[in-house]
């Protein structure tokens, strides 16, 4: 409002000057006074203009031109405004900084994207995710670099409730589920490692799936003989023991894969950790071998090198270990082969082996025996009654021990399994 009303005066005055001035010596002098004051105010106004700019181009505008009137207001309003504006300014480059701060920190993978899709910033978990470089792929489409058809369809589809899984990688195959967030004019893609999720899931229905396929059988069995035991009271005697029997056996079938379950359960949860104390390892090897003949049935040669020394461990955990190696050589061997325990004291520290003369496995096969229902055979680990869940039980007692397993075999020459635990767990003999 000043600024109208000092114009309109100064223009009043000018227009009064004039009039006097053109009453008093004539209109032309009179109009070349206004002439003048109007230029020179114009070349006022100019000058000033080319003082503003200059301020506004210089490096240091913090120095603020020494002005009064219109002008020093101007001037003024224009500092506070670029006060204003800096700190604005600030204020934002700190919150950015601070979303990249926290999105680096996240353990999962963050691309920030324009309103096309170009990546504008990614974290180091999104570069090691999807191997991007920070000056090559910055303003790329996210779409040319990340290529599987399944994220293409995804980003276009305008519809990102639910996360994609992609499968990315070459050498080491990972599983990342990526969602799609609008943000700022563009968008966020969030990826998330889950290929332990993956594998678990994986696991998981194939561990339902084997179970239920081991206790099938059996209640097939059971249930297809309790019928006529049942409804056929004409059955004769020597049928009706034939079938009893061939129910208790899949009943013990049944039992054992039970027992094997509830023990591979509590050795995986480590959920109730068993008291360790040194074991009469000589004595308890004494038992399973016991055992090991009795399974045997007199088909197999036993042969043994037991040295008289102990092993801090658990008792209960150690008899299973050690009894499922055994186990398997009498499954595993034909009638006629030789099975050999040996307990002995190494450099590394203790040693448990069993060898024997059976079927042997194939070298492929090695790597993969401590899985759980993982058969060489499917056909002749039935047969001999194994569950498939003796290796599995092994490695689990083997890792509460720091034990190492290896394994030797030749296909039609027999297996060696090599238990090493170490030399701090050795004690004398506690007889």
């Amino acid at each position: 409002m000043e600024f109208w009303v000092f114009t309109v005066l100064r223009l009043a005055l000018l227009a009064l000057a004039g009039a006097v001035m053109g009453w008093v010596f004539g209109p032309v002098p009179a109009l070349a006074l206004v002439c003048a004051v109007l230029l020179l105010g114009q070349g006022y106004q100019i000058w000033q203009l080319r003082r503003l700019r200059r301020w506004l181009k210089a490096t240091d505008a913090s120095r603020l031109p020494e002005e009064t009137g219109l002008w020093g207001d101007i001037f003024v309003d224009l500092y506070r405004a670029q006060k204003q504006q800096a700190r604005d300014r600030e204020q934002l480059t700190t919150a950015l900084d601070r979303f990249r701060e926290a999105a680096s920190a996240l353990p999962e993978g963050v691309l920030m994207l324009d309103g096309d899709g170009r990546i504008e910033w990614f974290n180091a978990y999104a570069q090691t995710q999807f191997g991007l470089d920070p000056g090559r792929d910055v303003g790329t489409l996210a779409t040319h670099l990340i290529r599987q058809p399944e994220f293409s369809s995804y980003a276009q589809s305008n519809d990102w409730r639910e996360p994609v899984l992609l499968r990315v990688g070459q050498g080491q195959v990972r599983d990342l589920s990526v969602l799609l967030v609008p943000f700022a004019g563009g968008r966020l893609l969030y990826s998330r490692d889950v290929t332990q999720l993956q594998r678990v899931e994986t696991m998981r229905r194939d561990f339902i799936a084997n179970v239920s396929h081991e206790l099938r059988t059996p209640l097939t069995v059971i249930l297809g003989f309790l019928d006529p035991l049942a409804h056929d009271q004409d059955l004769p005697v020597e049928s009706r023991a034939r079938f009893l029997a061939m129910i208790q056996d899949q009943a013990q079938r049944m039992s054992r894969l039970v027992e094997d379950l509830l023990t591979l359960s509590r050795l995986e949860a480590k959920s109730d950790p068993q008291r360790e104390e040194p074991v009469d390892v000589p004595a308890l090897l004494a038992t399973l071998l016991d055992e090991g003949r009795a399974l045997s049935g007199g088909r197999h040669r036993f042969e043994e090198d037991i040295a008289p020394h102990g092993l801090m461990g658990c008792p209960l955990e150690l008899r299973s270990a050690f009894g499922n190696l055994i186990s398997n050589a009498v499954r595993y061997t034909p009638e006629g082969g030789r099975i050999k325990v040996r307990w002995a004291r190494e450099n590394e520290g203790a040693l448990f082996e069993v060898s024997d003369t059976g079927i042997g496995i194939p070298a492929e096969h090695i790597p993969r025996l401590t899985e759980r229902f993982y058969r060489v055979d499917k056909g002749r680990s039935t047969e001999t009654g194994g569950t498939g869940l003796g290796l599995s039980i092994v490695k689990h007692v083997l890792l509460h021990h720091q034990a190492r397993l290896d394994v030797e075999s030749t296909p039609g020459q027999g297996s060696r399994f090599r238990v090493l635990f170490p030399a701090g767990r050795m004690v004398a003999s506690v007889r």
